[in-house]
């Protein structure tokens, strides 16, 4: 099964994205956009920037995670992954972040 991108409402009126691996886990998630609209020029741009492999920010937390941050090319953050235990984890889901987002379909949650 292909991955999909599921798009929602967040709370105070607004709404984000999760893209999603064909097996159903999230691989990248987004901010909160304002509009259903812009929300939708995000998935756009996720699917553009994920072929460019320098706009995956490759990040360590704290606690020494590994995740990635997928920005624009004007720098602005597109989404985040989840915590990976290992720098091999996270570059997995990169892979399948690149794989998945340029030919993924919207779904599109009810309120």
């Amino acid at each position: 099964m292909a991955g999909y991108f599921e798009l929602k409402p967040a709370a105070g009126s607004q709404f984000m994205f999760n893209l999603k691996a064909g097996n159903h886990e999230v691989i990248l998630t987004s901010e909160t956009y304002a509009s259903r609209q812009s929300a939708e020029g995000g998935i756009a741009s996720v699917k553009t920037n994920a072929a460019v492999d320098a706009h995956f920010h490759r990040k360590s937390a704290k606690d020494s995670s590994s995740y990635f941050v997928l920005v624009a090319v004007n720098g602005e953050t597109i989404g985040k992954s989840e915590m990976y235990k290992s720098a091999a984890a996270m570059e997995g889901g990169i892979a399948s972040v690149k794989a998945n987002a340029p030919t993924a379909e919207t779904k599109v949650l009810p309120a």
